[in-house]
């Protein structure tokens, strides 16, 4: 028996000092397996070498007892794993020699021998021809799924670091290589290894070793695990799931198309499973083997392949099988489309593409059986992967279908036809994208599908109508389909079908189609759409007493005009008629209701909002729509009654509402040229009165807006201040790069009248405004100065009970706090405590409560990320963190009859935090939250409950050991007055359901007593809930049930 004992000489001439000797006994003995651990930090520190520690196990390594020898050969294994790197060539040479000898030992020395060997792999001086004679000893003296799992690792992790280290070396054996690395992992089942050998695998095939005459054996010992069948325990410590397993089995199967012969086949066997998942493996591996497949790999199979494709398609009982197949059609068909045509062979492409429309074609035209959409789908999925592929479908496919649908009557059959040929368009347009092709595989066959498109937008039948211009939009969208005489007429057909259709989804459709042809052909929507619409929403007195509904054609119009307004030149032509509905209006306010006027308004909004910096289009807007919707709405405001004793309805608060986010749209977008020159103009407007850039002439030439003097003259001047929201829209929409000109003068005016005036949307605006400008502002003096002056001005209204303007500073307070919480300014916090100061205010309380919803909620019109607003991130969980224990100490110290209002704002702040954070701070405000559960206020109730329904999907722990008071709670609230209250109970007693079948099992017998009245309730939704709740308290515990 050798030992390295007799190279002490060479090796090292000092003796091993007493210490070792002392750690190797214990451990040997058994007495003290930590030793180990102390010898490897000794040989880590210098204290003794590697030499030293082999010298002291000298009688251990030659013992005649084999357990004694795996001990001594295991601590040395031990201290080599934590100490290879400090080796030397020789020392590794020599430790080598004596591994691969004890290799041939007793059965119990193997395990520290290849621990010990895996150890040597990783060192960086492992001497040349190392790792052919390790792996030699190792494949000749092992047979490794005899091993444990343990032991297996190591010989998988020894093979993955030499792959690392001495690739060459390992290829220098040849294929003797892959034949011992396929006797090591034949058998083997542990999940964690397999993960290792399929690793192995990979790397062999990638990178390049050679297979020889052993590459059926390499892929019957892998395939053999496909398809992966594994379903890991619960709570599994290592994590491994069977979508891994998946993936580096697939990496290993599709690694070479020297597996083409045998995979192939393999795959088509596992097609006929009745296994879904087994099926949807073998799909998605075929798409990715024919990635790497050329032609002739595949040509062998591809009658077989397709059998089994059609059939998963034909009779697919799943929607993911049927994905998969033609997801794997298509990259079977892009594998044979790469394939070079020759004279002297077979054009692979054109084979397979035959065997497809043999047994696909005939079924197009049986519009009426069930066999068409899934050929169809086949069809379209090999037409979309190149345009060889779509030449040959298309060519055999379009002619029958055209005469198809021209010989067709029923309305049905038709319009899958239609909706067959736009499918087959929409593939096609993909494979002409991936060859740059210019022209169409449909161009010669645009007539047909023109005439086919126009013919069906001409039917009385809805739905082939919507089908046409679907298939219309399809043609616009790919060059040289349509002329220019085909889109002067497809705009006819549009522009009739919104005119005279009175069909809700045909307007849809139409109006959809329409935007979709203005972006390519703007010229002709510009000529013949617009002056139509234009003439038809302002007609004469003979054209209005026309029989039809005027208002929907006007509704239609306003959608279209909008949807069409995608190129500057339409906006141009759009905008102006769109403003014209508000003058109108404003000239006569019999002519459209407010309805109209809102749509019209929100037509330019959706046009602002669709401006992509375009310089053309932004200029039409702060030179055209923003300054007329300003001089249309300040006439208004200035305007007497008419003689009709009827206002403009531009000064009601639902057109100015829905004037705001036009101009809002308009000034967020980063064109800062026009947004300082509009900036100007409208701070000019409402400071000085100057109007000189708005259209009109005949406004008076100074109309001081903001002025608190110009306010009181009359009792109509809420007209006047009410248009501080559309300077709000303005100023607080710039990107902060802009600067507000007269910001100071400004801010001042903005603050005066928000505390001044009585009329609700002129303070609410102008508190906004100013809230607006502050968050903003920089930080400095200039906006501590402000805040500090804002607290004490509101401060002073807000104490002083007999007030008028309580409500105003009230306002004020609650926007200016919004605006510091979002840019985490610290002045913010005394605005906080002036808040919860106020949830003691007998007036102002319940308000004050619904403050804390303001500050946690988005703002929509100001305030927010689009408008360019400081919004910092994580600012609710900070306010949260901050004042949670502010809220809790004021409840434990309110009187009975002020506590609601502590528990309103704590629900309302508990229901806008994310969903993780409800759940981690559950249990610190469980019992209040209970408690708000109790409190007569509805609007308490509902929103602790929506607080609650998320968290009760995974409830934490202590929310469990409540279940006695929830339900109690719960269950009270299931007759509540409130139809919400009801529905957002039962929903958390549904919710309750789900909790783990011990824990809520005691409480069914009373939840289905209460569940009873709710399924006999007046409201449908509150039903529909108490049946889906009951429903699934009722399987609790039942036969069958959970």
């Amino acid at each position: 028996m050798r030992s390295p004992r007799r190279n002490r000489g060479a090796m090292a001439a000092e003796s091993p000092p007493p210490l070792l000797l002392s750690l190797v006994d214990e451990f040997v003995s058994g007495l003290q397996d930590s030793r180990s651990k102390d010898a490897a930090k000794g040989v880590k520190e210098g204290q003794f070498s590697v030499l030293q520690l082999v010298e002291a196990l000298g009688q251990s390594l030659t013992s005649t007892q084999p357990h004694t020898r795996a001990r001594g050969v295991q601590l040395l294994s031990e201290v080599l794993q934590e100490s290879y790197a400090e080796l030397t060539e020789r020392e590794v040479e020599l430790l080598l020699a004596f591994y691969e000898n004890r290799l041939k030992d007793h059965y119990v020395i193997t395990p520290p021998v290849l621990r010990g060997l895996q150890a040597l792999t990783k060192s960086r001086r492992l001497p040349p021809g190392a790792a052919v004679s390790m792996l030699k000893a190792l494949f000749q003296d092992v047979h490794v799924q005899s091993l444990m799992l343990a032991e297996r690792a190591c010989v998988y992790n020894m093979l993955i670091n030499l792959m690392e280290s001495r690739e060459d070396e390992l290829k220098g054996l040849g294929a003797d290589f892959v034949f011992g690395f396929v006797q090591s992992m034949d058998g083997e089942r542990d999940p964690r290894n397999l993960l290792l050998a399929f690793q192995i695998a990979r790397n062999i095939l990638l990178r390049g070793y050679n297979l020889g005459k052993f590459t059926e054996e390499l892929f019957e010992v892998t395939s053999c695990y496909f398809p992966i069948d594994f379903s890991p325990p619960p709570n599994d410590p290592h994590g491994i799931t069977k979508e891994e397993l998946i993936q580096a089995l697939r990496a290993v199967l599709t690694g070479t198309p020297k597996f083409a012969e045998f995979l192939l086949p393999l795959i088509i066997e596992k097609l006929d499973s009745d296994v879904q998942s087994a099926k949807v493996d073998a799909l998605q591996t075929l798409a990715a083997c024919v990635r790497q497949y050329e032609d002739k790999d595949l040509v062998d199979f591809l009658e077989g392949l397709w059998s089994s494709l059609r059939r998963e398609v034909f009779q697919t009982s799943s929607e993911k099988i049927e994905s998969a197949a033609l997801a794997a059609l298509t990259a079977l068909t892009s594998c044979l489309s790469r394939s070079v045509l020759k004279s002297d062979s077979e054009d692979s492409l054109s084979t397979f593409l035959d065997l497809v429309l043999k047994d696909c074609k005939h079924h197009l035209f049986e519009p009426d059986l069930k066999l068409v959409w899934p050929s169809a789908k086949l069809l379209q999925a090999a037409c979309s992967t190149s345009y060889r592929a779509g030449h040959h479908i298309t060519a055999a496919v379009m002619p029958p279908l055209v005469e198809q649908y021209n010989s067709r009557t029923q309305c049905s059959h038709r319009r899958t036809l239609l909706e067959v040929e736009q499918r087959f368009i929409q593939s096609a347009a993909a494979s002409c994208q991936s060859v740059d092709q210019d022209e169409s595989l449909f161009s010669a066959y645009k007539d047909s599908l023109c005439s086919m498109v126009f013919s069906a937008l001409s039917e009385s039948n809805s739905s082939l109508q919507i089908t046409a211009a679907s298939l219309l939009t399809s043609l616009a969208q790919q060059t040289g389909l349509l002329s220019d005489s085909d889109i002067d007429l497809a705009v006819d057909h549009l522009t009739r079908l919104l005119l005279t259709d009175e069909d809700e989804s045909v307007s849809l459709a139409v109006v959809e189609c329409a935007g979709a042809l203005a972006g390519r052909h703007p010229a002709a929507f510009i000529a013949k759409l617009i002056p139509t619409l234009k003439k038809e929403m302002f007609p004469d007195q003979r054209e209005a007493s026309e029989l039809r509904s005027h208002d929907a054609v006007r509704q239609r119009c306003l959608s279209a005009l909008a949807a069409v307004s995608v190129q500057a030149s339409v906006v141009q032509e759009s905008a102006p008629v769109l403003l014209d509905v508000l003058s109108s209006v404003h000239a006569d306010p019999s002519c459209f209701s407010t309805d109209e006027v809102v749509h019209a308004c929100l037509s330019l909004q959706k046009i602002a909002e669709r401006l992509q910096d375009d310089e053309e289009t932004s200029r039409c807007f702060h030179d055209v729509v923003i300054p007329r919707l300003l001089s249309l709405a300040l006439q208004a405001a200035l305007q007497s009654e008419g003689s009709c004793g009827r206002r403009s309805p531009l000064v009601e608060e639902a057109v100015l509402s829905a004037m705001v986010p036009v101009i809002s749209a308009a000034c967020s977008r980063p064109q800062t040229m026009f947004a300082e020159q509009t900036a100007s103009r409208v701070v000019s407007l409402f400071l000085d009165g100057d109007v000189s850039f708005l259209p009109d002439n005949s406004l008076p030439s100074q109309v001081p807006l903001l002025q608190k003097k110009q306010q009181q003259e009359d009792e109509d001047s809420w007209r006047r201040s009410q248009l501080v929201c559309l300077l709000m829209a303005c100023v607080c929409s710039f990107p902060r790069s802009v600067e507000v000109p007269q910001e100071e003068r400004l801010l001042s005016a903005l603050k005066e009248l928000s505390c001044s005036c009585s009329h609700p949307l002129s303070y609410t605006s102008a508190a906004k405004c100013f809230a607006g400008l502050l968050n903003k502002k920089p930080e400095g003096t200039d906006l501590d100065g402000w805040i500090q002056r804002t607290v004490k001005r509101v401060s002073g209204e807000l104490d002083r009970t007999s007030s008028s303007c309580r409500l105003q500073a009230f306002t004020l307070l609650i926007w200016v706090a919004k605006a510091l919480l979002l840019r985490y300014h610290p002045s913010f916090s005394a605005l906080t405590d002036k808040l919860f100061s106020l949830l003691h205010d007998a007036d102002l309380g319940p308000m004050a409560a619904d403050g804390f919803s303001l500050l946690m909620s988005d703002s929509t019109d100001v305030l927010n990320r689009g408008y360019h607003a400081d919004v910092r991130i994580m600012y609710r969980q900070r306010f949260f963190s901050e004042n949670s224990a502010k809220l809790v100490q004021g409840f434990n110290a309110a009187p009975k009859e002020k506590k609601p209002n502590f528990l309103k704002a704590l629900s309302n702040i508990v229901n806008k935090l994310p969903k993780q954070v409800q759940v981690s701070e559950l249990p610190a405000l469980l019992s209040l939250l209970l408690e708000a559960l109790t409190c007569p206020d509805q609007g308490v109730q509902l929103s602790t409950l929506s607080c609650l329904e998320p968290v009760l999907v995974t409830p934490p722990q202590v929310l469990i050991q409540q279940l006695e008071a929830l339900v109690s709670r719960l269950l009270a609230l299931v007759g509540s007055p409130s139809m919400k209250i009801r529905i957002a109970s039962i929903r958390c007693v549904l919710a309750l359901s789900h909790l783990p079948s011990h824990e809520v099992l005691p409480f069914r017998a009373r939840v289905l007593r209460a569940l009873a009245p709710p399924l006999d309730d007046r409201k449908r939704l509150v039903r529909r809930e108490a049946v889906q709740a009951r429903g699934e308290w009722f399987l609790l515990g039942s036969p069958g049930g959970r």
